[in-house]
């Protein structure tokens, strides 16, 4: 079985040597070289032809973010970024997902060679996953933080022209949707390829858009950056979750990293429950703890959307919801960077409807328009 071959791109000689051996320890995998700046990297990748490369952000001569926008641009391939937990390295973290990354691994800021120990389970989950997972070309122009948005695979939205259009306010409605969207509730799954597949998603939701609950796999510190992007892009209001909260129309809520996220009922309103519970399918937050609440206390008012991702958290919850009442889309395996999620929940007999992610937002949206004179309630 030919091995995945990864080079290694940090200025860190610890950690370079510290990726190298948790790489070289796995029997399919093997680390082909490792460099200390993107120009011998650039080098590397041309003589050596490796399947994957790790990639710092910081790094001397040539800025981690700009050495990936150029690859992504000429020479496509999977990168897995080795982040810094810190809130400016959850923000290059998305701009990186953005340009192409797969995925990233938050490295901490202290105690780098314990903390790289502990993750290496999960760095080389992340490895094997790149090397099977599907590339997309980086944006042809660059793109600048905070906030910018990469053109979609219909080219409707361009980094030049970022939506940020007016919003409804707290708990009003208006619009074709708004006789509906206090009681219809929006639940989306996703983990790899997720950041770029909900903001697909969200940026052509109108702002009378009934509430969107939203599980990523994404770990602590990262989801504030997460949702502070979308917000800048979408017509609806998106943030964090927080316990207690009440669901609003016109707003998506993304569980916090760390925490598991579901919903429940305070008379006729949708309420969010962020608590710290344990792990459901190696998940915290879990897109099954999501899903499941959403059957119970959505039920048929619900719309259900499972987009890529590895593994199957949530396909189960999602047939619940399906047995419930609820309709639900599944993103389709040509458009998915990893089909994992989705492919489990068509097989668990969860799908209404298996569409390209471009169409799932307009397929939604003509769904809630048919229904915008009935009133539902569980």
């Amino acid at each position: 079985m030919k091995k995945i071959s990864v080079v290694v791109v940090d200025d860190s000689a610890l950690v370079r040597s510290l990726l190298t051996e948790i790489i070289n320890r796995q029997p399919d995998m093997v680390c082909i070289g490792a460099a200390h700046n993107p120009l011998i990297a650039r080098e590397m990748i041309r003589e050596l032809n490796p399947d994957v490369i790790t990639l710092d952000v910081e790094m001397p001569r040539m800025d981690g973010l700009d050495f990936l926008s150029r690859l992504m641009r000429l020479r496509p391939m999977p990168v897995v970024m080795i982040s810094t937990l810190t809130e400016r390295g959850a923000e290059v973290t998305m701009k990186a997902l953005e340009l192409g990354a797969i995925d990233f691994v938050a490295k901490p800021r202290i105690g780098v060679a314990d903390g790289l120990k502990e993750l290496s389970t999960q760095i080389v989950d992340k490895i094997r996953i790149a090397a099977a997972a599907k590339i997309r070309r980086a944006p042809a122009s660059p793109i600048s933080l905070p906030h910018a948005v990469a053109p979609t695979a219909s080219g409707a939205v361009s980094a030049s022209s970022p939506l940020h259009p007016a919003r409804t306010s707290a708990g009003s409605s208006s619009g074709l949707l708004g006789r509906i969207s206090t009681e219809k509730l929006i639940c989306i799954g996703a983990s790899t390829g997720g950041t770029e597949a909900i903001k697909e998603v969200l940026i052509h939701l109108p702002a009378d858009s009934p509430g969107i609950v939203i599980t990523q796999h994404m770990p602590p510190g990262f989801t504030t950056s997460f949702a502070a992007r979308l917000n800048g892009l979408c017509r609806i209001t998106v943030k964090e979750a927080s316990d207690g909260e009440r669901i609003l129309p016109g707003h998506a809520y993304i569980a916090p990293g760390g925490k598991q996220f579901s919903i429940n009922r305070s008379g006729a309103n949708y309420m969010a429950v962020v608590e710290d519970a344990e792990p459901v399918n190696r998940h915290r937050p879990s897109v099954e703890v999501l899903f499941l609440s959403c059957a119970q206390f959505a039920g048929r008012n619900a719309f259900g959307i499972m987009l890529t991702g590895m593994g199957n958290d949530g396909a189960t919850a999602m047939k619940t919801m399906r047995d419930a009442g609820s309709y639900n889309y599944v993103q389709n395996e040509a458009t998915c960077v990893v089909f994992g999620m989705p492919r489990e929940a068509i097989q668990a007999g969860a799908a209404n409807e298996v569409l390209p992610l471009d169409q799932i937002a307009p397929a939604l949206i003509a769904k809630l328009s048919e229904g915008a004179g009935l009133h539902h309630r569980v």
